[in-house]
């Protein structure tokens, strides 16, 4: 019969495989941090697109909506918010109408948003 014992090891494989797993680790958690700011750009686009749609009906961002979208946007989490080249003035039937946001998400990553149509007033 043979004997068993204890086969002489190699303390590099097991080092291998933690760096392996550490890596994997750094990559998956950089991967849930991206999912997160798409996420928080689609629902900046998301609330530019439905005050587009009022904008149309009134041909401009009325100050109580800019104050409406403005705290939706901070409870999406964007700081910095400017509406710089909007269409805060009113525009006639048919005049093309800009809502433009440019804030930053985290305090680290810009985010610009634009959405184009006509006034339908």
């Amino acid at each position: 019969m043979t004997e068993r014992g204890k086969q002489p090891g190699n303390i590099g494989e097991l080092l291998t495989m933690g760096m392996c797993v550490l890596a994997l680790t750094v990559v998956m958690l950089n991967y849930l941090q991206n999912v997160q700011l798409l996420q928080a750009k689609e629902n900046v686009g998301q609330l530019a697109r439905a005050y587009l749609l009022k904008m149309e009906t009134v041909g401009y961002l009325e100050p109580a909506e800019q104050a409406h979208l403005t705290a939706e946007l901070e409870t999406a989490g964007l700081t910095e918010i400017d509406y710089e080249g909007s269409t805060l003035e009113p525009a006639g039937y048919g005049e093309r109408i800009i809502l433009q946001i440019h804030g930053k998400l985290g305090g680290h990553y810009e985010i610009r948003e634009k959405r184009v149509s006509t006034a339908k007033n």
